[in-house]
């Protein structure tokens, strides 16, 4: 069946840093292109990065270009989500995300395509 499941997330305050891990059970992450979904209170999911399943290439939405950092452990069968200098805006309930399909962007923002599975997701709150 396959089953991600996401940890990490916390409260940091603004500048801080989080890792996002993302650990794959029962299927094997290096066959799908992965990444990073965000929904923020009152507003709908958005694409913060993706990566792809051939040759590695990424792409991270523009406000977060800089700050964050994509990769994936093939050995550990595991995705993060490197967060820096993190600022209250990017609060929110971060989702990692798997899909057979490209890792793309569309009107600057992240896209996978033909999505196969999704995480239970990981609150992130950046406040002082």
């Amino acid at each position: 069946q396959g089953q991600l499941v996401e940890s990490g997330g916390g409260l940091v305050q603004p500048g801080g840093s989080l890792r996002l891990s993302c650990a794959a059970s029962g299927l094997t992450l290096v066959n799908y292109a992965i990444g990073w979904v965000r929904q923020a209170p009152g507003k709908e999911r958005e694409g913060v990065s993706c990566l792809s399943s051939t040759d590695d290439a990424t792409h991270y939405l523009d406000s977060v270009k800089g700050r964050f950092t994509i990769s994936r452990d093939n050995a550990k069968n595991t995705m993060y989500l490197q967060m820096d200098n993190l600022a209250p805006e990017d609060t929110g309930v971060y989702f990692c995300a798997i899909a057979t399909g490209v890792c793309t962007v569309e009107s600057g923002i992240p896209v996978l395509k033909h999505l196969e599975r999704w995480g239970q997701g990981t609150l992130v709150t950046v406040s002082s």
